[in-house]
């Protein structure tokens, strides 16, 4: 009767230690999208998309700790706008408005963190402000 005790225990041990150390996905699996990358100057609603690369598959309830948009990407690091989330209505799609009040390219600059993961998801996407 121990005997049969000390081998559930030993099975159940190991199969812990499986679940354990069961492969999981690399935070690099994950990126942000840009839902469109041309937008008009001025006020605008930037939505981005997190995606699970391999699948394909869009990812909601991610923690996003770090936003910012700024116009690096044309040598004026300073020129920042303000950036506010806003509620999406679809699953991994998240919103942001913003003033781009400068017609040319906008860095958006995006850390997140994914429910399961170890990790951080860090993005820069270019959006590009028309006139």
């Amino acid at each position: 009767m121990i005997h049969k005790h000390l081998r559930a225990a030993a099975f159940g041990s190991a199969l812990l230690t499986a679940l354990a150390t069961t492969a999981r996905a690399d935070i690099k699996d994950y990126e942000f999208r840009l839902d469109e990358n041309d937008m008009k100057q001025g006020e605008a609603t930037i939505a981005v998309k997190l995606v699970h690369k391999p699948s394909g598959r869009a990812i909601p309830d991610a923690v996003i700790f770090a936003k910012r948009i700024d116009m690096g990407p044309d040598k004026m690091e300073a020129k920042t706008a303000p950036l506010e989330p806003v509620t999406s209505s679809e699953l991994g799609v998240y919103l942001f408005r913003t003033n781009l009040m400068m017609a040319g390219s906008w860095a958006l600059s995006l850390g997140a963190k994914v429910q399961g993961e170890e990790g951080t998801v860090q993005s820069k996407l270019i959006v590009k402000a028309l006139p």
